[in-house]
């Protein structure tokens, strides 16, 4: 929804009975009477809110109180400052620190208001379709990574594991969707692209190495039921054994290794589901409960079609972005 209400604030009633009468032909209007009351408003319609407009002397806290709260709470929202010839002051300085996008003087020139109010919402409206448009960018760079990280462990599990990883790779992925995997978090204020891969790069080797460690543990397992009590002991307090299943309670090793942040660095225990598939992963079989993720060993193992791949960046790309 695009935000398109005014909302006034000024401790005089007539004040605000008349900025109502005069705008409201505009765009919706909501008033409050003081700073808290400003503040609840916000709390409780600010999605809705499009420009911020208040007075700046009032009893019990400054107008530029309620700006900055604005401004740290719903940045893209335009705020604007009313005040006397006399304290200009106070909003050349609102001005300076960011809190407003404009001041107006009172009294007011009608025309001159009626003429800042449109360009406000002009301003909000640009603001609008400049974040819809870095939301859709960022949501794209953010579907490309994960799937960038899928075909990064394809070439970890092929590279580390034996030549049958793909049945494994296809059941891990399909734990990750049925947990909930999300769109990876992309902090392009800390980062920029060559750093974010050279953390990616760093990341795929820590896995790789995670992978190589867990090699001479499930490996060496013989049976369907070691296997499991195996899986048990990599994660310790994440996995129930009840009879020939086993129950993932705890979602961070399920989707880890393709939801969370470039630099945060890969433990064994984030590896360990995924370097278990390698060796069972061909007959496992998966069911989704209010527990968790159950896991069950079948007894003939089965080939991933030769379009997986595609189909599981597809279908996990596809709920992630859904979810975000």
């Amino acid at each position: 929804m695009r935000p398109d209400k005014i909302l006034y604030v000024d401790d005089e009633p007539m004040a605000l009975k008349y900025f109502e009468r005069l705008i409201s032909p505009m765009a919706p209007v909501l008033t409050a009477l003081s700073v808290e009351e400003g503040k609840a408003v916000l709390q409780a319609r600010g999605g809705e809110i499009a420009v911020l407009i208040s007075d700046q002397r009032m009893p019990g806290a400054m107008g530029n109180e309620l700006l900055r709260y604005a401004r740290d709470h719903h940045p893209s929202m335009v705020r604007m400052l009313t005040t006397a010839y006399s304290e200009l002051g106070e909003a050349i300085e609102a001005i300076n620190t960011g809190e407003i996008y404009r001041y107006v003087t009172k009294p007011w020139d009608l025309e001159l208001l009626r003429a800042d109010m449109r360009n406000a919402l002009e301003l909000s409206e640009t603001r609008c379709e400049r974040d819809n448009l870095l939301r859709e960018k960022m949501a794209v760079q953010r579907q490309q990574l994960l799937a960038s990280r899928i075909s990064q462990l394809a070439v970890v599990c092929a590279g580390f594991m034996h030549a049958d990883y793909a049945r494994g790779l296809q059941v891990f992925l399909q734990a990750a969707e049925r947990s909930g995997c999300a769109l990876p978090p992309i902090d392009w204020r800390s980062m920029d692209h060559a750093e974010l891969m050279q953390y990616e790069a760093q990341r795929s080797v820590a896995i790789g190495q995670a992978m190589a460690g867990w090699q001479h543990v499930f490996a060496a397992v013989a049976t369907p039921a070691a296997a499991l009590q195996a899986l048990a002991d990599a994660l310790p307090g994440q996995v129930e054994l009840v009879g020939d299943s086993a129950t993932i309670s705890n979602r961070q090793p399920l989707t880890w290794l393709l939801d969370a942040a470039s630099h945060e660095p890969p433990s064994p225990a984030l590896v360990a589901w995924l370097a278990w598939l390698m060796w069972w992963g061909g007959s496992a079989q998966l069911q989704s409960s209010e527990q968790g993720l159950v896991v069950r060993l079948g007894d003939t193992p089965s080939a991933a079609p030769a379009d997986w791949m595609a189909t599981a960046i597809e279908r996990i790309s596809l709920a992630a972005s859904e979810a975000a």
